[in-house]
């Protein structure tokens, strides 16, 4: 008997992450991007007498990353092509045969 390629199981490491998961994970990530901005701003404010190039740095870094932070916390797992194509899902469930004695049970 000859097996498709979906016809076999699941790796693990193939399953995608639970929605919780995912979303704590884009939520650090988010916390992480704003926690650098902050000392972006504060460098910024405390090194400017010192070094002016150094400062307007920081401040377009702490400028730019509140948009990067808000692209990042925002964009989700990537879709399956197919459904992002329109293209409907076949079920890849198949029904059992009928037995030796070719009977079959409706219901």
């Amino acid at each position: 008997m000859h097996r498709s390629h979906a016809d076999q199981p699941l790796l693990i490491t193939t399953v995608p992450q639970s929605s919780e998961q995912e979303f704590e994970h884009r939520r650090r990530r988010y916390a992480l991007m704003m926690a650098v901005r902050a000392v972006c701003v504060v460098v910024a404010a405390l090194i400017y007498q010192w070094s002016l190039w150094v400062a307007l740095l920081c401040l377009i870094a702490g400028a730019a990353l509140p948009w990067c932070a808000v692209l990042i916390a925002n964009d989700g797992p990537p879709k399956n092509k197919a459904r992002a194509l329109g293209v409907p899902i076949v079920s890849t469930e198949r029904a059992l045969t009928a037995g030796e004695d070719e009977r079959t049970v409706d219901g």
